[in-house]
Parts: structure tokens; sequence; C-alpha cells
């Protein structure tokens, strides 16, 4: 070992041994006659000491130390005498006896701090530095340890850790496949896996009754803050249970999670919501409950005048804002424009302030009564002092997302959504299947291997948008951290859902023939459900994106700034390939 100790651990208990350090210079500072260098690995910094008149003959090697050096060190620990008390290390520095540099190292591009000069796009073409600093290094770290105590929780409860491939064969049903050209079988195509859904039910019908890994994952879909073209899930799977194993198995992992990582228990049992209450009452099927300003529909009670645009909407939806009835003209402008922008979609926006007084000041003065707009504000649950804000429609769907965006803006601007509050709950009783105006037809909400509810199962074939599932998502602040699933487990069931979905028989033998084939062969009831191990991680410590929690993630293009990738191949590999490359 080229070092006796990492630069994160020597104590006051340590003072006069002897040590040997290796590590990277953070810092060097001259001070009168004394010369310090920080010096930092991935446990941490401890300062080095060096004095100009005992220590003159290291003073060349010393001075000549630039940041990011990489440099062994042997000396006497000493106590500080200016201690630092925000550093582990801060009672003790090291009296220098021998400096050898191991490595130079240019001028980073970025100031390997924290609070760094460095911008995004910089800092991922030198990804390997950016991990140096604590904040991204320390975000790895916890990812470990959540996998850790993952692997720790289902290994005690008979959980097989199991592999399953990442060559598969494609079977595009939601996002699109990454596809891999194969040089033996010229003119065919691997997929990579968007999950190993298929194979880990496999596995159930091969005996493995309770399976788990984490594992990669690959969609390429358009990406944002919390989707990456490959990410990981903890992704998990279990024969012979009923939904509610399912919840009290992985709530239990969750709370295990939480408490052993970040030192957060929720002592109670996660809440369950249905998906209809979801969007009746938050307009998303991932709803925030860190705060109120639940949805209350208006839509028979606001038809009492001549307003057309209530008249002629048939969703009318409201919320109370509490204390903004003293909002400014400027502020319920900028609140009429955010509705306005285009990712959002409203037409307008009509507000009701409910005054100390009692009385109420609205954008639809002329059109309601203050006996209205009280009837309004008793059903809403406004108090004096709130503000009622009422978005409408044709489209009652439509106008709950609208309100969703309004919901969560207004929290934002509330402080009701601090980073270290957290409130866990279960979505459930999802619809089977939902509406593609693009394709015009009907498709999975979660995948087509979802069971069907047992009371709507007579209705699949002539009414499949009634049609309810045993689907479960995990939502945690507005987060969905993870879904699943009671499965189909037999093939006649598994047919009727594909002819629900519009693929003959046929078409589901060439598609999903594997699975189906091994429902003949004793297949048990399963059940499974799979997180996103990076966004896990991201709402553990409060962040929103998922970037900083996978060592080398990509751009939101798609592209990794520090490799260069995709990049074009030789055409002596797309020759062995048998592709051409044909520009749009």
């Amino acid at each position: 070992m080229l070092r006796t100790h990492t630069c994160g651990e020597l104590r006051i208990t340590d003072v006069n041994k002897e040590v040997i350090l290796c590590g990277w210079v953070k810092k060097v500072r001259k001070l009168g006659g004394m010369l310090f260098i920080d010096l930092r690995d991935r446990y941490g910094v401890t300062q080095l000491a060096l004095n100009f008149e005992t220590q003159s003959h290291l003073f060349d090697v010393a001075d000549s130390l630039g940041r990011e050096y990489v440099i062994k060190v042997k000396g006497l620990v000493a106590e500080r005498s200016n201690k630092n008390a925000n550093m582990p290390t801060g009672d003790i520095e090291i009296i220098v006896s021998d400096i050898e540099i191991l490595n130079t190292s240019k001028v980073p591009p970025f100031t390997i701090e924290d609070d760094t000069d460095g911008g995004d796009e910089l800092r991922m073409k030198y990804r390997y530095l950016d991990i140096r600093r604590d904040c991204v290094k320390n975000n790895l770290i916890l990812r470990h340890k959540v996998v850790h105590e993952v692997r720790n929780y289902l290994s005690d409860r008979n959980f097989l850790e199991v592999e399953t491939p990442f060559l598969i064969k494609s079977t595009p049903e939601g996002a699109r496949d990454f596809v891999v050209p194969s040089r033996m079988n010229q003119g065919q195509f691997y997929a990579l896996p968007q999950s190993p859904q298929q194979f880990k039910q496999l596995l159930m019908v091969a005996g493995i009754d309770r399976y788990f890994q984490i594992v990669k994952c690959f969609r390429d879909e358009d990406l944002r803050a919390d989707r990456q073209p490959e990410f990981t899930q903890i992704d998990c799977e279990m024969s012979f249970v009923e939904q509610n194993d399912v919840l009290e198995m992985f709530e239990g992992m969750m709370k295990h999670v939480f408490k052993v990582v970040r030192g957060i228990e929720f002592d109670y049992d996660f809440p369950r919501m249905t998906w209809a209450d979801a969007m009746k009452y938050y307009g998303s099927d991932k709803p925030d409950i860190r705060f109120g300003m639940k949805f209350v529909e208006l839509t028979d009670i606001v038809k009492t005048s001549t307003f057309s645009v209530f008249n002629e909407a048939k969703a009318v939806i409201a919320i109370a804002a509490p204390g903004c009835a003293e909002y400014t003209r400027k502020e319920l402008d900028g609140l009429t424009e955010f509705v306005k922008r285009p990712q959002t979609g409203a037409k307008g926006l009509v507000y009701v302030k409910c005054n100390a007084d009692g009385t109420f000041k609205s954008s639809v003065d002329k059109f309601y009564s203050q006996e209205d707009l009280a009837t309004w504000a008793k059903t809403v649950g406004a108090n004096p002092g709130d503000l009622i804000l009422v978005l409408s429609g044709d489209d009652i769907m439509k106008v709950r997302k609208q309100m969703n965006d309004l919901r969560l803006e207004m929290g934002n601007r509330l402080g009701l959504r601090p980073h270290d509050t957290y409130a866990p709950l279960w979505v459930v009783d999802f619809p089977l299947f939902e509406w593609s105006e693009e394709e015009q037809r009907y498709m999975s909400m979660h995948h087509p291997f979802t069971c069907p509810k047992i009371e709507d199962l007579d209705r699949l074939e002539t009414d499949p948008g009634s049609v309810n599932a045993y689907a479960y998502d995990m939502v945690m602040n507005g987060v969905e951290l993870g879904g699943g699933s009671i499965r189909i487990h037999d093939r006649e069931l598994q047919n009727r859902m594909f002819r629900a979905l519009g693929l003959d028989d046929a078409t589901a033998q060439r598609k999903f023939g594997c699975l189906l084939g091994a429902f003949e062969y004793g297949a048990p009831p399963h059940a499974g459900l799979a997180f996103g191990l990076d966004r896990v991680c991201a709402m553990i410590v409060g962040q929103d994106s998922i970037r900083d929690f996978i060592a080398f993630p990509k751009n939101n293009s798609g592209r990794d700034l520090m490799d260069g990738s995709p990049t074009e191949i030789s055409q002596e590999q797309l020759d062995e390939l048998c592709l051409q490359v044909v520009r749009k």
C-alpha cells in the first residue's frame, strides 16, 4: 500500500503517529514562514504543514505544486494550532518530512469546489473532474448505500438476485427501443430492454418465487431532468401474492432505506388513494400531498349568470390559496400568464379575493353577486384572507391537469413544498388502458401484462376504457418512485388483453410467443414492482434531477459530452453489419 491512512480518518488521538497520505492538492497557501497544503481524497481533506526554516529541503518540490497534482507525503501527526471545526480532520495537521509528486495536473477547466464556476456542459465534458467535487461524490456514495441496503433487505426476505439479458427481442409497446444490429445474423436486430418485464415473469414460471435485480434499462425517448436514455431500476417480482402483500413488502423496503441511509423514519402506513381520486382532487396520478389546495368542482354552481365562459364550459374547477387575498394586480396577471403558457394551455384565469371583512373582490364581479361569490367560497372551503383561483374548459381531464400546474406553482410560491418534508402514498386502481389520439386506439397505461380487475373482466372487449387494473404506484412529493401490478398468468386472458390492444393472435404469438408458451406450463399467480433507483436517490436528498446520481450521464440530447457518443462508425463496421446510413 502506498498510504497508511486516508485524508479523512486522522484525529487528535493520532497525534505523534508517523503516517503516509496520498491524494490530490486542493489548495496551497503561503503564510509568513509557513506553507500549508490541503490534501484531498475520496474520504476527506487533511492539512499539511511545512516550515521554511526547518524543512527548507522540501520547498522546491512543495513550491512547484499546482491544483490537482497527485502527491504522496510522509509526516508526523501534530495538533493544529488554528483548529477548523468545519473539517472532521480540523484538529490536526501533518508536519511533512517527505513529498513525492506521483503525477502533475493541468490547470482544471473549473474549480473543484461545491460552488464551482463550471457550467453544466463544461462539467459534463470533464465529468471525471466533476466527480471529485464533494456534492457529486457524496451523491454517488449515497447511491451505493441505497443499493447496499436494498440488497440486504431483499436478501433477508429470501429474494434471489438474478441477471437477465441485455440483448433481447424487440417488442415495441410504449417508448422506442434502442436496437443493436447482429453481425452473425445479417439483417436482424436485438433490442436493449426497456425493463426485464417478460424475463422476470418467466422466472416466476421457473419457480424463482422471489426475484430482484439492480438492472440497467434503456428507453429511446425525449429527455428532461428526471429522465435518461439509460437508467437503473430496482426490479422485483413475487409469486403467490396478492396486491396488499406487494405493497406491504416494498413499503417496508422504502421505510428501511430512508431510515438507514438518511435517518428519516416513517412511523405510519403510507396512505392509499385511487387513481380516480388522485385525478379528481389533484389533477395528477402522482399528487404532491405535502399541502392542501384540493380541487373543488364548481361546474353546476357557477351557471347562475350570463357569463358565457362558465355557462358553456363542461368543467369548472377551483382551489383556495391560503392567505393570498392581498395579491396585487401584477401578481394576479403573472398567474394568468403562467396558466396561459403553452405547456399549461389554459385560456384564462378567474380569481376571487376573500377579503378579511367578509366581502369579495373578483375578476367576474359584474356577472356574480356577493351572495354568489360567498357560495363559491363556502363550497371551496375558502376563509377570509384566501384567494380562490378558477379554471374552466370543455375537457375535464385537461382542466384538471392545468389546475395541477397552477396548484404546484402556488405551492412553490407559498413555500409549501420544502425538500426536507416527505409525503409518501400509494396510488392504486389505475385504468387498464388509455386512449392514444395519435394512434387512435387504446394502449396499456402500464404494460400489456397488467391484470384487469376481476369485476371488470366482462367489459374488456365491450368497454375497455372503463376497465380498471390491479396496478399501483408509489408516489412521494409529486414524484413517481416506482410502480407495478398484479400480472396476467393465464394464456387465454393474456390473449384477450392483446386483442383489446389491437393485436391479433398471430401478431401476439410472433411478439410474445415465449411468454405465452410459458403460461401453458404451470404459471403461478405473480406480481411485481420496479423502483427508479436514480429517482429514489434524488428524493432522499431532496434534489430534482437524477443526473448527479449517475456517474456518467447523458445530456438532454442523449449525448455524452465526455466521450463524444453517439458517433459515426466506420464503413468497415457498416459493411460487416450489412447496414447503410441514409441521411434525412
